[in-house]
């Protein structure tokens, strides 16, 4: 089972179990945080796609540590000028485990959706056409000489 889930503007595909890293969250190390903006839930060939969200369903998760990524270089350079400028950064990530993924609020399952049967179309009986004799009509035109 896995879902789509929005974490600080971005979307993850989160399953129960796995760590992963996302942007800078204000929560402290060992803090508990739960995300509800789910937009997808794939449960045993079961799809839910929300329009936009799915309602009841939230992920549970907590905060490992924060850290920062590898380190950008940022060069400009334009040739001829002797314009040369160096600079860098270091994102700043949050490590989360997720916990548990609810469903319905107190995990339980969500109700199964009905198909919907599709009706079936009667159309009204075409009336046979009949072929009517063609005359054709021929006009002769007088020769000039």
């Amino acid at each position: 089972m896995f879902v789509i889930v929005d974490i600080a503007g971005q979307q993850f595909k989160v399953e129960k179990g796995k760590s992963y890293f996302v942007h800078r969250l204000p929560n402290e190390v060992g803090t508990n945080v739960a995300f509800d903006k789910v937009l997808l839930l794939y449960n045993d060939s079961d799809i839910q796609v929300g329009t936009p969200l799915l309602e009841g369903i939230s992920v549970d998760t907590k905060v490992l540590e924060h850290l920062k990524g590898d380190k950008v270089i940022v060069f400009k350079k334009k040739r001829r000028k002797g314009y040369r400028v160096k600079n860098g950064h270091r994102q700043c990530f949050t490590k989360i485990l997720v916990e548990n993924i609810t469903l319905g609020g107190v995990g339980e399952q969500p109700a199964p959706k009905k198909k919907a049967t599709k009706k079936a179309v009667v159309e009204p009986p075409v009336e046979e056409i009949v072929e009517q004799p063609v005359e054709v009509v021929v006009e002769e035109t007088e020769n000039i000489n």
